[in-house]
């Protein structure tokens, strides 16, 4: 039988764990009995390394429950007189894990040697109550007697069979990711060198593109090193030449990617334009290409992606040895699949049409801020529901592998929802929290459950995995709903004051509340949350609030060794010092502070394109939702009215880098004066300190600042000039680079 419901599964437990002193040993299968065993573990003559371990594991756990160490013996070598716990493998499908007793011998059989190590964990959870939250943290019984009601019949395929959870709890920990059944890497089976946007690495544009530009991507009439030209007979050649070197070099390795760098610049060129229009979608021309790279490599497997622009499906079928990864990226991840992201679910059916070789690539997280509050718990099961029912048999769930919100919760969850799309998820959720958090696991659900209802509420809210906690302070993270969350936390280590581990585990989990409390104080607009407040004398003091929550978010990270904010590379040193310059600058005395602003070009996005966000006072975050006006493909100008003439002698004004979102510091940033808005004198200009480069990646903040002899002025112009494009050699060459400009400070 193929066991689904979580709720049948309780009912087992309810039947076949029975460890209690009165049972009948007729009904039992008694496994230890007050430090003594009268069974030995039977494993296969000639056994490999991992049905060893799994031996050794089943061993280990019934000694650290009952206190009884069962002897590991070979098959053809056991005690006559003792029964077995028999360790086979033989069942009918490779992945198929199965319980059942014959006599008083208890048979735990898989499909293969992996199939074994999940079996024998599978019955440590079900009928031994084992739990595993972390690779540090595990619940186990402890009991004088393990009595196992029989017949034991049970019987479990999993539909998934190949599943990853981006997790370096999983990665860092072979032996945990063997607990929840899942990979210890993200991409088993890859060449290391291979794994995925590996155009670039077949063809680097340092050595082909100046002899050999028709190799790469046409647009605009112009040939641009941001994706390879796939009609191209010479670039088809190297790439085979490329995949043959590769699994030369990796001889164990089965698969081979040879797929889009990553951004939408494909090549526009005759040939392939004709493909693309024949096939209806960008992937046509791709799929034309691979499965040629596929044919000289019958026995392996070459995977490409269906991502951006090449996710619709085409007319032509991939080859059987081609693997289709389907990206979800632009989902709205406020709700599930089905229900907001419907043209994904349509083209993960369509490709379904066309080939049973599919892996998903789902995203979970925010990648702009690990550490953000990110409601999409409630999506986990749907989404995976959905793609099980479309016989995706391999998930690649892409956490943030670093630390992020509720880490430790998020990666349990994923993972068991993998092996079993249909357990009880609020179960499973009550079941991490109380064991992990103990007393305090009551709380953190409180925040789980409110945080997730007030996302619900506001049906018009897109949650995407490249937005900014700033977007939701007026729904979902609102400044009474932060209280409450925050209230939530202080309740929950209150619970638990009497374990330091524990508390730490709870200020590990209000790490998000604590981030989105401190963006909020950048924003400002209220007292409670501010980076300053007002003496008795009127002068701008620092908020000791937001100070004490700065440091106690920093300590936690140290302790947590929780190092990255971002996958940009943006590291939680530099949010701390960076946050502390905000607070530098909020105290500064300002001139420009809410002083009328005239745009001389206009911004194309975010903070309501509001001209008057150079001089609100509210300091933009790291991320370009929060607080930036934004210029595209154009010089930034900008005149501030002081109202009267002031005599003044420094200027200052933000710019934010986003290397791989083209959002870049001006060239340069000249400032004026004027007393009659008319005659303009320049002050100076300042270059930009941090020019880019192939290797700039990080998000920054970097401040224009000029010093200049005192000067009478009522009004400011700003110029800051921009790149206007991206440099050929980035992702997104040929289109409109960004500025992104924030408050001026003028004195």
């Amino acid at each position: 039988m193929v066991i689904r419901n979580s709720i049948f599964k309780k009912l087992l437990l309810l039947c076949f764990v029975v460890v209690v002193i009165s049972c009948n040993n007729s009904n039992v299968l008694e496994l230890a009995t007050r430090g003594k065993s009268n069974y030995e573990i039977i494993v296969p003559s000639e056994s490999s390394e991992l049905v060893k371990f799994s031996a050794l594991e089943l061993q280990q756990y019934l000694l650290k429950i009952s206190g009884v160490k069962i002897p590991i013996v070979a098959n053809g070598t056991e005690n006559k007189k003792k029964s077995k716990i028999r360790l086979q493998v033989n069942a009918a499908d490779e992945h198929q894990v199965l319980f059942k007793n014959s006599e008083k011998d208890l048979i735990i059989r898989a499909g293969s040697d992996t199939a074994l190590k999940n079996a024998v964990y599978e019955f440590l959870e079900i009928y031994l109550e084992c739990k595993f939250y972390s690779p540090t943290v595990e619940a186990i019984p402890l009991h004088d007697e393990i009595a196992i009601a029989i017949p034991i019949d049970y019987k479990y395929t999993p539909e998934v069979t190949t599943r990853t959870v981006h997790s370096s709890l999983f990665y860092d920990n072979s032996t945990f990711a063997g607990k929840h059944k899942v990979t210890s890497e993200s991409f088993p089976y890859y060449v290391p060198k291979a794994r995925v946007h590996t155009f670039h690495r077949f063809i680097p544009e340092e050595k082909f593109f100046k002899e050999h530009p028709e190799y790469f991507a046409l647009r605009g009439g112009k040939r641009m090193p941001t994706q390879l030209c796939l009609t191209n007979e010479s670039v088809l050649n190297i790439v085979k030449d490329s995949v043959a070197s590769l699994f030369n070099q990796y001889p164990e390795a089965t698969v081979v990617s040879v797929s889009q760098d990553d951004n939408t610049q494909y090549c526009q060129c005759e040939q392939c334009s004709i493909i693309d229009k024949a096939e209806g979608s960008p992937a046509g021309k791709t799929i034309y290409f691979v499965n040629e790279v596929a044919k000289s490599f019958p026995n392996k497997t070459i995977s490409t992606l269906a991502y951006q622009h090449t996710r619709k499906a085409p007319k032509v079928k991939p080859l059987d040895n081609v693997l289709i990864t389907l990206c979800s990226i632009e989902c709205d991840r406020s709700a599930p699949i089905e229900e907001k992201c419907t043209d994904f679910a349509e083209d993960v059916i369509a490709w379904g049409k066309l080939t049973s070789n599919i892996r998903i690539w789902d995203y979970t997280t925010q990648f702009t801020n690990f550490l953000a509050p990110f409601p999409n718990l409630h999506t986990l099961q749907p989404n995976i529901q959905f793609l099980r029912d479309q016989h995706t048999k391999w998930i690649f769930e892409q956490h943030s592998n670093h630390p992020s919100e509720l880490f430790e919760l998020r990666s349990y969850i994923l993972a068991k929802l993998l092996w079993n799309p249909d357990q009880d998820f609020n179960a499973l959720v009550k079941e991490f929290t109380d064991g992990y958090y103990k007393e305090a696991g009551v709380h953190v659900r409180k925040y789980i459950e409110l945080v997730h209802e007030k996302l619900k509420e506001d049906q018009d809210f897109y949650l995407f995995l490249y937005g900014d906690p700033s977007q939701a302070f007026d729904s979902y993270l609102s400044p009474a709903l932060l209280n409450q969350y925050n209230q939530f936390f202080d309740d929950a280590e209150k619970a638990v004051a009497y374990d330091k581990e524990i508390v730490a585990r709870v200020k590990s989990a209000r790490l998000s509340i604590d981030f989105a409390i401190l963006e909020a104080c950048k924003k400002g607009g209220n007292e409670q949350f501010s980076l300053t407040l007002k003496n008795e004398k009127g002068a701008a003091i620092a908020n000791t609030n937001t100070q004490e929550r700065l440091e106690s978010f920093y300590a936690t990270c140290k302790r947590e060794h929780i190092t990255l904010m971002n996958e940009m590379g943006f590291k939680v040193d530099a949010y701390y010092s960076s946050y502390k310059k905000a607070i530098e600058v909020a105290l500064l005395p300002n001139k420009a502070k809410g002083k009328k602003v005239c745009l001389l070009t206009k911004p194309k996005k975010y903070a309501n394109k509001d001209p008057q966000t150079l001089t609100d006072g509210a300091l933009g975050g790291n991320n370009f939702y929060a607080n930036w006006l934004g210029f595209e493909g154009e010089d930034l100008g900008a005149v501030i009215d002081l109202e009267k003439v002031e005599a003044i002698s420094s200027i200052a004004m933000a710019y934010l880098k986003v290397t791989n979102h083209v959002v870049f510091y001006p060239n340069k940033v000249t400032y004026y004066g004027s007393k009659d808005n008319k005659h303009f004198v320049k002050l100076g200009s300042v270059l930009n300190k941090d020019p880019l480069t192939k290797k700039t990646k990080k998000n920054e903040i970097q401040y224009f600042n000029l010093q200049f002899l005192k000067s009478d002025a009522r009004y400011i112009k700003v110029v800051a000039e921009s790149m206007k494009q991206a440099p050929y050699w980035h992702h997104a060459s040929g289109s409109n680079s960004w500025i992104f400009a924030d408050e001026i400070i003028i004195n």
